[in-house]
């Protein structure tokens, strides 16, 4: 399992480059569970850090709060999660920013695993239900993956594929906590509810045209400060390689007034990346282009780039 996760983070090595909080979270679930010499006596065991409602509520115990989801019982358990959290991270962030996107996380971990102890606290004070969730124990990263989806399917364009069908992205993260629940009815039904809330949560709070959300604001407080000495000895370093990318953003929905202004751009249908207009087919992945109209003002420079041109070029870009 493990190769299969790092045949999964190679392949995706030029995208990462420009994703360093999805490469950190990656590295540190990794590494929790890998547990090397170096790290053993820092890194707490599993026993310590297991999420259970009883011992949290009782020793008020908050590394078993926030440590929890970046531990993982076994390889299959750490892989999914860490596919998962691939693929969500790198459009998130690639959409977001690097800063907005930590304060999402830390924001994501943190409400998905208070509401998964409100609603088990709520269980046992209304309905009487301690067992088996007062004293379930669980780990893993999923409670924040599924805020994610969240996040990421209010994003997405309307519909999304789920193990091939064809679902509405606002629907997508509700259907595959069924599944994973008839797959592995193990799997912590309340964890990954709380997530989903989380999620909702998350949304309802930053608003649609809110602004940044306060743990947003403080972080980009701290990465501006950070930023000038930082950006200074940066600059001095002589080894430092230049990387060019392409201006376009993936799995962003556009407003009304991005579509009005930004006339010189068009999506595409398989990867969402934001192309020139005057290309026919998509830089990133090489489909052909659906809607072929080009504004009136760009007709008479419009050319068609051969798939081979458009291979080139990439390569060139992110070489």
């Amino acid at each position: 399992m493990l190769p299969l996760l790092a045949y999964q983070v190679v392949s995706q090595y030029y995208r990462l480059q420009r994703n360093p909080i999805t490469v950190g979270l990656l590295a540190a679930n990794t590494l929790i569970h890998l547990r090397p010499d170096f790290l053993h006596p820092i890194i707490p065991s599993i026993e310590d850090v297991w999420f259970n409602a009883h011992l949290i509520l009782k020793h008020k115990d908050l590394k078993r709060f926030l440590l929890s989801p970046f531990y993982h019982v076994g390889d299959p358990h750490l892989v999914f999660n860490m596919i998962s959290l691939l693929w969500k991270g790198i459009q998130l962030e690639t959409s977001t920013g690097s800063i907005e996107f930590a304060s999402m996380v830390g924001a994501l971990l943190v409400m998905s695993q208070g509401i998964t102890l409100l609603l088990i606290k709520s269980l046992l004070v209304f309905f009487n239900y301690e067992r088996p969730y007062f004293y379930e124990y669980s780990v893993g990263f999923s409670g924040v993956l599924f805020a994610m989806k969240v996040v990421l399917g209010s994003q997405a364009e309307s519909y999304t594929y789920l193990h091939g069908l064809r679902v509405p992205s606002s629907h997508a993260a509700w259907l595959e906590l069924i599944l994973i629940q008839m797959v592995s009815p193990g799997a912590s039904f309340l964890g990954h509810l709380g997530g989903i809330l989380a999620g909702l949560l998350f949304l309802r709070l930053k608003g649609t045209n809110s602004g940044s959300d306060l743990l947003t604001l403080l972080i980009r407080s701290v990465g501006r400060i950070l930023s000038r000495p930082l950006g200074f000895f940066y600059r001095l370093n002589p080894f430092r390689q230049r990387r060019i990318f392409g201006g376009g953003t993936v799995g962003r929905r556009q407003t009304a007034l991005e579509r009005t202004t930004s006339i010189n751009t068009w999506r595409c249908q398989a990867c969402t990346f934001d192309n020139s207009g005057l290309l026919s087919i998509c830089e990133m992945c090489g489909t052909d282009r659906q809607d072929r109209v080009l504004p009136s003002h760009q007709l008479s420079h419009h050319f068609d780039l051969t798939q081979e041109e458009v291979r080139r070029r990439r390569l060139e870009r992110f070489g």
